[in-house]
């Protein structure tokens, strides 16, 4: 099993012997250790780490400072460790921004005792976020890509004129997984995604306190589709996106006049996160009947390969991100391996390859 050299960040040396304590006793040896940002890069500096954990609120210098001068300076796969509040969510998404690979988060109230609880999630984590590519993590600071810049035409590659009596008249369903990694790769499917011509169903693997931020994030990103958390009993049309919701499982639970209606689930029907995209899709693929794509992006683990073999099963066009765009190439390696995914593309072109199909 994987063990990766691991540095710890974190103004609290109560919570520096805490997760020191976890990760030696799941075999991951931590290598160093800081209380601030300009001690973790002397630390990094010294110690030549596979992984950090980085806090967010600390002296001299923050998390996301440190992230930005880590990535310049001395490039090291940061897994950010925030605590369970609507501020540190945006502050988070700021340092995924700024190259942090994934965010592990810390509840509120006795967080001791919570991130024992979550010992085990936690080693997994890190063990990933050590094989992140860092190139991909790093995206969102990079200039617009090709794809952004692509001209729109009402004939796609070997496509349809709109104008054409084949071409689909009903909106497209399309439902998109993914996990770490997932924030940026589909705030940028989103901004390329033109039109309002869809309805997008969106479920990105994150605790609660994040995906009503995530949705707000992805609205500002997009001026052509309305963005929003699902709700319990929420429906959806053309132009619109819901977010599922974080500790909590989405299934589609209804479809009429073009609207489709979803529930939410607090059992946790045997998954291992919640939500997962597997309950999503194989409820879109059992209740929607007209145009329906499935889209797997980067993310750890086999979540999503069952559903969206269930949507290929009914005639939907399946996608997933390549190895070479993906920051963690999980998911999608494993949709692929089940034999259920017909295009399998760079980040860059998800969104052109959504467009064509519309």
């Amino acid at each position: 099993m994987r063990k990766p050299r691991t540095v710890v960040v974190d103004d609290s040396r109560f919570m520096r012997g805490l997760i020191t304590d976890l990760l030696d006793e799941g075999g991951i040896p931590v290598v160093g250790e800081a209380k601030d940002g300009v001690e973790a890069l002397e630390v990094i500096a010294d110690k030549q780490p596979d992984v950090v954990t980085m806090d967010l609120e600390m002296p001299r210098m923050n998390g996301i400072e440190a992230v930005e001068r880590i990535m310049a300076d001395q490039p090291t796969p940061v897994l950010m460790l925030s605590a369970y509040t609507d501020d540190d969510a945006e502050v988070t998404f700021e340092a995924l921004e700024k190259g942090a690979v994934d965010f592990f988060a810390k509840p509120g109230g006795e967080v001791s005792m919570e991130v024992s609880r979550l010992g085990d999630q936690l080693l997994e984590t890190i063990r990933t976020v050590a094989d992140a590519d860092l190139k991909q993590a790093n995206r969102a600071e990079q200039s617009a890509t090709a794809a952004a810049t692509q001209t729109s035409t009402p004939d796609g590659p070997g496509g349809t004129s709109s104008t054409d009596s084949n071409a689909f008249d009903d909106t497209r369903t399309v439902v998109i997984g993914s996990s770490t990694g997932g924030p940026n790769a589909v705030e940028q499917v989103m901004s390329e995604l033109p039109g309002g011509d869809c309805r997008v169903i969106i479920v990105q693997h994150m605790p609660e306190a994040f995906t009503s931020r995530f949705a707000d994030r992805l609205d500002a990103a997009t001026s052509e589709y309305d963005v929003r958390e699902a709700g319990d009993g929420a429906r959806i049309g053309a132009g619109e996106v819901l977010v599922a919701r974080g500790g909590k499982h989405l299934e589609i639970t209804g479809y009429r006049n073009g609207r489709v209606r979803v529930g939410l689930i607090d059992d946790d029907l045997g998954h291992s996160v919640m939500p997962a995209v597997n309950v999503t899709m194989e409820s879109a693929a059992e209740t929607i009947t007209d145009p329906l794509t499935g889209v797997i992006l980067t993310g750890m683990g086999a979540d999503g390969a069952e559903g969206i073999c269930a949507i290929q099963e009914t005639g939907g066009p399946t996608i997933a991100q390549n190895e070479e765009s993906c920051v963690i190439y999980g998911m999608p390696k494993r949709a692929v391996e089940a034999g259920c995914i017909d295009s399998v593309v760079h980040l860059d072109d998800v969104a052109a390859t959504i467009r064509e199909l519309v």
